[in-house]
């Protein structure tokens, strides 16, 4: 866990970029790992998540469909394993797992753990103790579950369900000993002040990995004007704090990351991130995986 006060943070924040860049890049090892997903249950969300095209509140006509069978499971893991994905994640819309298909859910985890060299996880809501248990049992290895953003910032976002919720699975899924991937979204209205927050809750969480995700705004959601609310330099300035705040953990670059031009993203490549969520995400298009991997070798880093 971090010394480090949030004043502290605030002023090296406010450095000059390329003195914030290279005191994160000393914590940065010469190592980036990609993962993968595949977006199993679409839609018909009943959280109010201002940013989520996935809501029921908000007429974003998206395509919705039900947990996809096992076969495009397996055939979505065997791609992200030729795409040299070291992990790959069950992702399903909803506040917490659904009760009728959590058992193919487990069933899915048993499929990702029969491919060598690939590690399993997860990404289903809110958990309950049981739920936690029950996935740990299955041999699911990493459960990944956001903040989203700072406890003092979240009844701006969401008001169907607490930061407190989202914490107590975090803790929950550490209990039962899985890996923990927590992360943020950025540019949701926050303030600088705010994004230190984000990364003191964070270290205090200490999760394995970080995903990053920039507000990708969409269409009839709340913040679908919210372009303007954080630009390229505080994007790489908030990068480079929660690096320095969380030196042990992977920051991994994930939804919104093409919000940078391709010259930043290989500078906080050099200097904050060490991860990279590879293909395209739940409702937005990322990058093709092999010019992930090809920016990343030009980098001269190992892919692991």
């Amino acid at each position: 866990m971090i010394t480090l006060s949030k004043e502290e943070l605030i002023n090296l924040y406010n450095k000059d970029l390329n003195e914030l860049l290279e005191i994160s890049a000393k914590y940065m090892s010469n190592d980036v790992s990609f993962c993968s997903l595949v977006n199993a249950r679409n839609g018909k969300c009943s959280q109010n998540c201002k940013y989520c095209a996935q809501s029921s509140h908000y007429n974003t006509e998206i395509e919705t469909y039900p947990l996809i069978s096992l076969d495009k499971v397996r055939n979505a893991a065997l791609e992200a394993k030729a795409h040299h994905a070291s992990k790959f994640a069950i992702v399903t819309s909803g506040k917490t797992p659904d009760e009728s298909d959590f058992d193919t859910i487990l069933k899915m985890i048993e499929e990702v753990n029969k491919i060598d060299g690939l590690k399993s996880c997860a990404s289903i809501g809110i958990l309950n103790e049981e739920q936690a248990k029950k996935l740990a049992m299955s041999g699911l290895k990493r459960f990944h579950h956001n903040i989203n953003t700072c406890k003092s910032y979240y009844g701006e976002v969401c008001t169907t369900h607490s930061w407190e919720e989202r914490y107590n699975t975090c803790m929950l899924v550490k209990k039962y000993g899985m890996e923990l991937c927590c992360g943020v979204i950025l540019g949701m209205g926050e303030s600088i002040e705010q994004r230190v927050e984000m990364a003191l809750e964070l270290s205090e969480i200490e999760p394995d990995s970080i995903p990053i995700n920039i507000l990708m705004p969409i269409k009839n959601t709340p913040f679908e004007n919210y372009y303007d609310k954080i630009d390229e330099e505080n994007i790489l300035r908030t990068l480079a704090i929660f690096k320095i705040a969380n030196p042990k953990s992977v920051l991994r670059f994930c939804g919104g990351r093409m919000r940078l031009s391709q010259e930043n993203q290989k500078l906080a490549l050099k200097t904050c991130v060490e991860g990279i969520l590879i293909g395209n995400y739940l409702t937005t298009v990322g990058k093709a995986p092999q010019d992930d991997y090809n920016t990343v070798r030009q980098l001269g880093k190992n892919i692991i």
